[in-house]
């Protein structure tokens, strides 16, 4: 019972070791300066395991939308993707400190190309969570659009946000602790704005 579980979390590991690695030389190079086989170097795994977790460049800039298309009926956009969200704030602790203002928040607050770069980044993800709400919800195109980037202005705000709070001296810590009701805020608003109203 416990090997499948042991399996997946191996899995999961594996993923976010891969994201990981393509955000940072998206950060430092620019997504278009960057291909398959650079993300597997410095992933330390090989071409063909990026691809088995990452079927295109794009999905390495986000796969969200797999969250979304995978997620069980009945279950929001905002709550399908909220585990992920917390997790990636409560991140902000667990990454090294003399390797924190090498993370793309603080390198898009001082550097006006990076930050350019972080746009595009988002811009891309809002395309590919409305295109997976598009395909699980029925929505209008127009709606589904707008619902990708309300999502992706989630990410947005905790890269933003954590790249100003460090800018203005704030621990890795104080960071988390006061991004994390925010950003729960956000989600619940999000949430209840994407339940369908009952009559």
């Amino acid at each position: 019972m416990t090997a499948p579980g042991l399996r997946e979390r191996k899995k999961a590991r594996t993923r976010q070791l891969i994201a990981d690695a393509a955000a940072r030389l998206f950060a430092e190079r620019g997504y278009e300066q960057v291909a398959v086989s650079d993300v597997a170097r410095e992933a330390e795994v090989s071409e063909q395991t990026v691809y088995n977790y990452f079927q295109t460049q794009d999905q390495l800039v986000t796969d969200r939308d797999r969250l979304i298309r995978a997620r069980p009926a009945g279950t929001t956009p905002a709550a399908a993707i909220r585990e992920f969200v917390l997790d990636s704030v409560e991140g902000i602790r667990r990454i090294p400190a003399e390797q924190w203002r090498g993370e793309l928040g603080f390198l898009a607050a001082i550097s006006p190309t990076v930050h350019r770069i972080a746009l595009e980044m988002s811009d891309r993800q809002a395309s590919a969570l409305a295109a997976a709400i598009g395909e699980t919800d029925a929505v209008p195109p127009e709606m589904a659009k707008l619902r990708g980037i309300a999502l992706a202005g989630v990410f947005q705000i905790i890269i933003t946000e954590a790249g100003r709070r460090t800018r203005e001296g704030q621990s890795q810590n104080q960071i988390a602790d006061q991004l994390r009701p925010a950003i729960e805020a956000v989600l619940d608003d999000l949430d209840r704005w994407f339940t369908p109203a009952t009559d």
